[in-house]
Formats: structure tokens, C-alpha cells, sequence
């Protein structure tokens, strides 16, 4: 971690914006460390001076001062605690976005759903800045400090030191080699089984429907148990070292008092020293125990670290680039051949066609022909691995996604709405937008009506995924959220699925409008009544273009080889 903490990248230019705050840190800690040498320096005066004397002006003196001091120790331990909790929280706000965004485009590049893990590495991360083992490093280089004093103590004394702190530097690296590999590989299968998980939430419906419980249960429980053995064997053995960290410091305290005693025995030190002596060793070994009791967090945040800079290195911001006139919906595939993300097996192969401006589309095909892979491509959603999706000239990608969004209208063949309110769903979750245009909307999706229906008319409140609906109000609800602004492009990958007769006149109608308007449209269908609606028609069969020309020429080609074919098979 350190190594990769030390090149530059997006996290380390974050923190490098936290270098003053963090110097702050290092000063406040290096003030508490030499106010630890407090109690042992009291202890010393007390022994060798006030017990001599019997002065108890001086022993009151000496008690206000090491009260006072270890008053402002803990004012600054306080602070510098506080003030990392709020550099994570500026860190977290500074970063959140971006991880967010990454992990978003990561999935439609690669088809891995990494949000969730994501966001809980950066909330790892953010609690390693601001807990108790990063304190630890900053202690750490103080340690020489009570080494000199006990040296000055007397030189077997530094010597019992520095050998007690090599055998607690090879007591963390052998905690390190031990658990470490294992800590990696159980946070990896965390990571697995929570999606097994939410895979196994998400479709919950079928699962129960047909019986399928108790193979996902096992399925889970297989890659759950393999978590809990990794993590147990990785806990006891982190477990072990730090048991053995902390035996051996308690017999270096001892070893001191016993070496301190036989020096004062022999008139080396004084009996102040001896016991002083002693509380400086638990103090000097103090940050490396530290360091292996928070090892767990540090190897998970360390585990964090890499994966969110993976995340980021594979995902590079998008550059903004100029902001293109709005779209008239011109449409051209230009020798297009995609495939779903994380897949190197094409699904559609060299497609070429244009579409204009004030023209309706229509794809058909045989199922697993592309037709669903073609408009993915066409919206942006796949990028193509070969060719070029353009509109209006310009390549999709070239577009600020943002920007050209606004201006597309896509309903997928899998419907899915998102908490909030019927109306923030069909506005695109876009704050502060009128609301005649959300009325429009669910109007041309012919829906106002059902909508009114509702309990709470625009307003009712929608579960996760649109849950208090039935199929068929969440595809014209989807539908309303597709032609919401009036977009230059409508994309329907079978708009009529769930859809009624009432509801196919009102798409009907709205497909039509569009057209006056001069919108492009694009329709995924086999109903005889939708396929009227449209100029064009183009027919895919194994992933190629079989035909493509104006409706009623192509209807006509595929009548005639329907014909031949029963012809021939009779």
C-alpha cells in the first residue's frame, strides 16, 4: 500500500490537498509523544527526589505540572482524532462521485456489478484514516525518542530496548506472512457471496415460484462457508502473533523492572530510574502492538486501496469535450459489429444503415438474432467493437453523455422504475423541471388516465423497482419516462410486451406523432399493427442484416418466402 501510496494517482492527489491538515497531525502527535515521557519522568522525581526530601511542596509541584501536562497530551490526542475524521469525510465527498461514476461505466463495460463493493472500499478506507492505526504510524517514528532515553538511563537498558523492539518487528512481519494472503482471499469471497446474494434478492419472485430456494441457499452457503473458513484462519492466526506481542511485552516490562533493579543494585541507576525504566519499554513498543492489533483493518484497507485504484485506472474520467448542438436524430450505422460487455463473442456483425430524421424503423428477427444487442449499441449503452454509431454526423461517443441523453428516449425490454415518486421517474429524476412536461409525456404514452388512477395520482410513491404496479402500468410508465421531453431519438425494444390494446393504440398514436414532429424512431416488434406505423423495416437473422428496405417492400419478401418455404415443405 505504501509502495502504491508513494505513486502518483487520483487517491494520492487527494490527500496531497490534505497536506497542511496532516502536518497538523504529525506535530500534534509529536508533542503527545514527548508528553508521554510524563508519567515515567514524574515517577523518576517522585522516587529519587520527593521520597528523599519528604518535601511535599515539591511532590504537589510536580503533580500539578504532570497533571497539567497530561491534560494538554490529551486535549491533542483528542484533537488530532477529530481532525482526521473530518480529513476522511472531506476524503469520502472528494472521491464518492468519482467511484460511483467509475463503477457505473465499469459495469457497461465489462457487465461486473462493482457498486456496492466499491462504496464499502471507500468506506474502509475512510475508516483506516481516521481510526486507531493510523495514529499508529504517526507514533512510530517517536520511538527512538524513549530508545535515547532509556540509553541515557543506561546502556544495557537502551540494549534490552532494541532488542525488544526487533523481536516485535518480526513478531508483525511474520503476522503479515501468516494472515495476510488469507485476509485477501476472504475478502474476495465476502465480495462474491454478497452478490450471490443480491443476485439471489433481485429475483426473489422466480426463485420462489418455482421451488429454486434451496439450490440458491446451498449455492450462498458454499461460497459463505468458504468466507468463514478463510476468515477464521485468518483471525486466528492474527490472533496468535498478537497474543504473542503482547506476552512478550509484558515480559519486556518485566525484564526492564528486573534489569533496572539489579543495575540499582549495584548503584548503575537510581530506584526512580529503575521503575521509569520499565514504563518507557511499554511505551516505546506501544505503536508496533498498535500496528498488529489494527493489522485486520490495515490489510482490508489496504485490499480497498488496490481495488479502488484498479477501479479507477480502468475507468479514466471522460473528458467533457464541446457541447454539440442538440440532436435532429440522424441516425448511421456504419459497418456496426458489437456484443454484450466482457464478451469478446460478437452478437451482431458489419450492420449498416441510416436513418433519417422523421422516420420509424422497425427491427425484426427470429429470437437471439441481435435485435436487443443492435439498439443497445445504438443508444450507447454497448459500445461497438467495430464501425461507428453516429448521429447527426458525430460519433455517440464523442457526445457529453449528459447532454445527448436529454435527447434520447430508450425503453428497454426489461422495464425497470426506480424508488420515488410516478413523477420523478417519468422526469428522469431531473430536479426543478416543469411539471407540463411530465403531464406531456405520460399523455403521448397515452397513461395520464391510469396515472390519475393511482392513489396518489402523480405523486404515489413506487418500491424498489417499481413494486405496487403491475407489469403493464411499469412499461407505459417506462414508455411516458421514454418520450419525456420530447426526445429527438426513440429507442422501444418491444414497447408492447406488457401493453394492452388500449395501451398499444396509445403507443400507436404517440409513435405517430412523433414521426410529424420529425423524431427518429427505432421499434423492436413483431405486431402487425405496430409494424404499419413504420417507413422502414429491418430483418436480422444470426446477427446480419437479412433484409432492410421500405415496409411494404420487405412485408412483401418475407410473405413471398413464407409462401415458397410451406410451398416446399408440402
Amino acid at each position: 500500500m505504501f509502495r502504491q501510496f508513494l505513486q502518483k494517482n487520483e487517491l494520492t492527489d487527494l490527500l496531497q490537498g490534505e497536506k497542511s491538515v496532516i502536518r497538523s497531525v504529525a506535530v500534534f502527535s509529536a508533542v503527545v509523544n514527548i508528553l508521554a515521557l510524563v508519567p515515567s519522568l514524574y515517577m523518576l522525581q517522585v522516587y529519587d527526589r520527593v521520597m528523599t526530601s519528604q518535601n511535599t511542596t515539591t511532590l504537589t509541584v510536580l503533580t500539578l505540572l504532570a497533571l497539567g501536562m497530561l491534560v494538554l497530551s490529551g486535549l491533542l490526542d483528542a484533537s488530532r482524532t477529530f481532525v482526521l475524521v473530518r480529513v476522511g469525510a472531506r476524503f469520502d465527498m472528494a472521491i464518492n462521485r468519482r467511484v460511483y461514476s467509475a463503477a457505473f461505466q465499469h459495469h457497461l463495460k465489462t457487465g461486473q456489478q462493482v457498486a456496492s463493493q466499491s462504496l464499502r472500499d471507500l468506506t474502509n478506507l475512510r475508516q483506516f484514516v481516521t481510526g486507531p492505526g493510523l495514529l499508529a504510524f504517526f507514533d512510530l517514528p517517536w520511538m527512538p525518542l524513549y530508545l535515547a532515553v532509556l540509553f541515557l538511563f543506561d546502556f544495557w537498558l537502551g540494549v534490552l530496548a532494541v532488542f525488544g523492539m526487533i523481536v516485535s518487528a518480526t513478531l508483525t512481519w511474520l503476522n503479515d506472512k501468516s494472515s495476510g494472503k488469507a485476509i485477501s482471499e476472504a475478502s474476495e469471497l465476502a465480495a462474491k457471496s454478497g452478490r450471490v446474494a443480491d443476485q439471489n434478492t433481485r429475483n426473489a419472485e422466480v426463485i420462489e415460484a418455482m421451488g429454486m430456494m434451496g439450490a440458491f441457499m446451498n449455492r450462498w452457503r458454499q461460497q459463505h462457508g468458504k468466507f468463514l473458513a478463510l476468515q477464521a484462519v485468518a483471525s486466528d492466526k492474527a490472533g496468535q502473533w498478537g497474543s504473542a506481542s503482547k506476552n512478550f511485552r509484558i515480559f519486556l516490562q518485566s525484564a526492564a523492572l528486573g534489569l533496572g533493579a539489579l543495575l540499582a543494585l549495584q548503584n548503575e541507576i537510581t530506584p526512580g530510574m529503575m521503575i521509569a525504566a520499565s514504563i518507557l519499554m511499554g511505551r516505546a513498543l506501544a505503536p508496533l502492538d498498535q500496528l498488529i492489533a489494527t493489522y485486520k483493518q490495515f490489510s482490508s484497507a489496504k485490499i480497498s486501496y488496490t481495488r479502488l485504484l484498479e477501479l479507477l485506472n480502468s475507468t479514466p474520467v471522460k473528458q467533457k469535450g464541446i457541447e454539440l448542438p442538440a440532436p435532429k436524430g440522424n441516425v448511421q450505422f456504419a459497418g456496426v459489429t458489437g456484443g454484450s460487455p466482457g464478451s469478446d463473442q460478437p452478437l451482431i456483425h458489419d450492420i449498416s444503415f441510416t436513418l433519417p430524421a422523421g422516420t420509424v424503423l422497425g427491427v425484426i428477427g427470429p429470437s437471439g438474432a441481435g435485435k436487443s444487442t443492435l439498439v443497445r449499441t445504438l443508444v450507447g449503452v454497448w459500445a461497438a467493437k467495430q464501425g461507428v454509431v453516429r448521429i447527426d454526423g458525430a460519433d455517440i461517443h464523442q457526445w457529453n453523455r449528459e447532454q445527448l441523453g436529454a435527447h434520447i428516449g430508450y425503453l428497454p425490454q426489461d422495464v425497470e422504475l426506480f424508488e420515488g415518486s410516478v413523477a420523478v421517474n417519468i422526469a428522469r429524476f431531473r430536479e426543478g423541471d416543469d411539471d407540463r412536461l411530465v403531464i406531456e409525456a405520460a399523455m403521448a404514452a397515452g397513461v395520464h388516465e391510469m396515472i390519475l388512477r393511482l392513489p396518489k395520482g402523480y405523486d404515489t410513491e413506487l418500491g424498489p423497482q417499481g413494486a405496487g404496479l403491475s407489469g403493464g402500468q411499469r412499461q407505459r410508465i417506462a414508455l411516458a419516462r421514454a418520450l419525456y421531453g420530447a426526445p429527438s431519438l426513440v429507442v422501444l425494444d418491444e414497447p408492447n410486451a406488457s401493453l394492452d390494446d388500449a395501451g398499444v393504440a396509445a403507443l400507436s398514436a404517440a409513435i405517430s406523432r412523433f414521426r410529424q414532429l420529425g423524431k427518429a424512431v427505432v421499434m423492436v416488434t413483431h405486431r402487425a399493427d405496430l409494424l404499419r406505423n413504420t417507413d422502414a423495416l429491418l430483418v436480422l437473422q444470426g446477427g446480419r442484416v437479412s433484409q432492410h428496405g421500405p415496409t411494404p417492400k420487405v412485408l412483401e419478401a418475407l410473405q413471398a418466402r413464407a409462401t415458397n418455404g410451406a410451398q416446399n415443405a408440402a
